[in-house]
């Protein structure tokens, strides 16, 4: 059958277009590869793969791995909400502390890469900047501001290592809570007993909360600038 002037279908390997191969690109798939397997799966044979090229290709659009960890580092610091300069300074920390939380939960490599990337990116900086500026609107003096900083920062990245490394899920706390209590020796840790106990009846009120801490840290500042401002 002759097939003169009809249309010839493109196959299907031919009609679908590869995505263009971008920085963005390779850095999007550095994200969902740690989501999914943890930061050592980073590797630039992985990554070749994910984006569908060989790995060389890759060094077109980044340095090396660093580059990589950098970028990716950024692109996690630009989920961060700026503390606003216009509200309350307390609120505003607050509440932005609190969504970088919930960012680092959501990617539970970043915390240890944000704090060990030797050369902030251009999000990270903004946010730092933020955060001093915000404490020195308040009126804080610049050597309380770095202390202030300081310990709001190893607030957010101490507590969710440790959040994000315990053993087991927060949601089986109070189990595991219950069974350390009965197997503990109760004349050698009566003090441990009885908080393991608490949380093993405290069910799905756990208090491993980084809202306490993030409280404490605010409320003392405050106090501070209040008993400087006297």
């Amino acid at each position: 059958m002759s097939t003169r002037g009809q249309r010839i279908a493109p196959t299907a390997s031919k009609s679908r277009r590869r995505r263009p191969l971008t920085r963005d690109a390779i850095l999007e798939a550095a994200i969902t590869l740690a989501n999914g397997d943890g930061l050592e799966a980073v590797t630039m044979r992985r990554l070749g793969q994910r984006v569908g090229v060989e790995a060389m290709s890759l060094y077109k659009h980044v340095a090396d791995k660093d580059d990589v960890l950098a970028g990716i580092a950024d692109r996690i610091a630009q989920e961060f909400v700026l503390p606003s300069r216009e509200a309350d300074w307390r609120d505003s920390l607050r509440a932005s502390y609190l969504e970088a939380y919930q960012v680092l939960l959501r990617h539970p490599w970043a915390a240890s890469l944000l704090e060990s990337t030797p050369r902030p990116g251009p999000a990270r900086l903004a946010y730092l900047e933020a955060v001093v500026g915000v404490l020195r609107d308040a009126g804080f003096s610049l050597r309380d501001v770095a202390h202030a900083f300081g310990a709001l920062d190893s607030h957010l990245y101490g507590f969710t290592l440790q959040a994000t490394s315990l053993p087991f899920d927060t949601a089986g706390a109070p189990d595991t809570a219950a069974a350390l209590a009965e197997a503990l020796p109760a004349d050698r840790y009566p003090n441990l007993i009885a908080m393991a106990s608490m949380v093993a009846e405290a069910a799905d009120d756990y208090p491993l909360d980084f809202t306490f801490g993030l409280d404490l840290l605010l409320d003392g500042l405050a106090r501070r600038l209040a008993s400087r401002s006297s």
